[in-house]
């Protein structure tokens, strides 16, 4: 089914991976400590991870709460690991103090991935001109997505700009496919769809009993129904 839409899940653990798999999911963002918006998972999780499921793992790049990059050093030691490690997609995104993209992190980073496919995150989100950072990335090696709810309150607040970004594919630094997540519900995905959007981000929406809770397969399948529908 060539316009099956993907559907990303957040996981934490083995567990979680093994229950997103089951449910639909086609590709996992490996996260630790949601209480800080995801940071970069160990090497013995990923490590466990990958060996218990087969679809593809999205490694957060991430060292501290918000957007600053912190030490870049550490950042690069963390990619270089997880590379020996066998990790192949990467998820990044680091903002200055005025809320535009941190290019020095940034390419350090990427030069450090070596061509591997990476998400630029919910940064987007926070950017005061969201065209520009696009623009600025646009050269970038194996950027293939944009992590965005088209505005730093959710999807409710940034649809407008969602659907506004979705018609813009043919643009410079729209290349990126747009994958949607941030209070994401299921009555978003008909106008999102409608409009072109292919890729859908959860987190909590696959936890029905909260981020102390694992992922849930059933709750898993109900977006991947609701996609495929």
């Amino acid at each position: 089914m060539s316009n099956r839409a993907v559907l990303e899940v957040i996981a934490l653990d083995a567990e979680d991976a093994v229950a997103a798999q089951a449910g639909g999911a086609d590709r996992l963002e490996l996260v630790t400590d949601m209480a800080a918006d995801g940071l970069t998972p160990s090497l013995g999780t990923f490590a466990a991870i990958r060996a218990a499921v087969r679809i593809p793992l999205r490694v957060m790049l991430r060292v501290a709460d918000g957007f600053d990059a912190g030490d870049i050093d550490v950042l690069v030691a963390k990619a270089r690991a997880m590379r020996a490690a066998g990790a192949e997609e990467f998820v990044l995104g680091f903002l200055d103090q005025d809320g535009h993209v941190d290019l020095v992190a940034v390419e350090r980073i990427v030069a450090e991935l070596n061509g591997c496919s990476w998400t630029f995150h919910r940064a987007i989100d926070r950017a005061p001109d969201r065209d520009a950072l696009r623009k600025h990335l646009a050269d970038l090696p194996g950027l293939d997505t944009y992590l965005t709810a088209g505005s730093p309150d959710g999807v409710d607040a940034g649809m407008d700009v969602l659907l506004a970004e979705a018609g813009r594919a043919d643009l410079p630094g729209y290349e990126p496919q747009i994958m949607v997540g941030g209070g994401l519900r299921l009555d978003h995905l008909a106008r999102l769809r409608e409009a072109g959007v292919e890729a859908f981000h959860i987190g909590g929406a696959a936890r029905p009993g909260g981020w102390d809770g694992p992922v849930d397969t059933a709750a898993v399948r109900q977006w991947r129904e609701a996609l495929d529908a």
